[in-house]
């Protein structure tokens, strides 16, 4: 696929549409892969952090969430680009789900959130096959835990593994994991929290005029002001001195 760079990250120039074709199509070949659902905190990340830049580069996919990104993305000549989120391309791989008998993994979060999450998947799409949840522990695990985790979601037969340990952890885990799992990794930060209800969307026209962080700030002010406001502020500098400082 197509992709625009901005601060040396590859951000794919895709549409929804465009990405759940591309997945349906290549599902075979992107297994033992991941793609990241990338937004500007991991680009800041990425340009400041070479051994993260090339965890993002290595993905099959890096896909913009972030709306600055598919924004940039069009100013570069990519008239196209739009934005894709993880919960909302979640949605869309679970509605089609039951006719193309895509199974799904879930690796992250609580078990409380897990099993919220799984009440709700149950009730909004009744055809979704949930082949296993797993919440690892606060702490890193064992290199037999690891291998054990590793078997089980083999075992259950996963087309899809849904990564929620936010950045960078999710994607360090799913570059570490590549080629060991039969199935396509996809890091979708808070999208757990999303479904189980732990953190509620922005209105879609904050979405719109690229507010949404706004928005999470406002929930979460203590723990997040650091990363949207100085992280985006790092962002509009960074992208500045790339295209004007020589």
């Amino acid at each position: 696929m197509r992709y625009c760079e901005i601060l040396r990250t590859n951000i794919n120039v895709t549409s929804m549409p465009e990405t759940v074709a591309y997945i349906g199509e290549q599902i075979d070949a992107l297994r033992g892969s991941y793609i990241c659902v990338s937004n500007v905190h991991t680009t800041v990340l990425s340009y400041e952090d070479e051994h993260y830049r090339m965890v993002q580069n290595s993905a099959a996919m890096a896909l913009p969430d972030g709306a600055p990104l598919s924004k940039y993305s069009r100013a570069r000549g990519f008239r196209d680009a739009q934005r894709v989120t993880g919960p909302d391309l979640m949605a869309e791989l679970f509605r089609i789900s039951g006719q193309k008998g895509y199974r799904h993994f879930f690796y992250g979060s609580t078990q409380q959130t897990l099993d919220d999450m799984r009440a709700i998947l149950q009730r909004d799409y009744p055809d979704l096959v949930i082949a296993g949840m797993y919440a690892p522990p606060f702490r890193a695990l064992t290199a037999k835990e690891d291998q054990e985790v590793t078997a089980r979601i083999n075992d259950a037969g996963a087309d899809f593994i849904w990564v929620g340990l936010g950045a960078p952890k999710q994607e360090e885990w799913m570059y570490e994991h590549r080629g060991k799992l039969n199935a396509v990794s996809i890091g979708v930060g808070a999208g757990f929290d999303y479904i189980a209800g732990n953190i509620r969307r922005a209105p879609r026209i904050m979405q719109v005029l690229c507010l949404e962080w706004l928005y999470r700030l406002m929930q979460d002010p203590r723990r997040l002001w650091k990363r949207y406001v100085v992280t985006n502020t790092k962002f509009v500098c960074y992208i500045l001195r790339e295209r004007f400082v020589k």
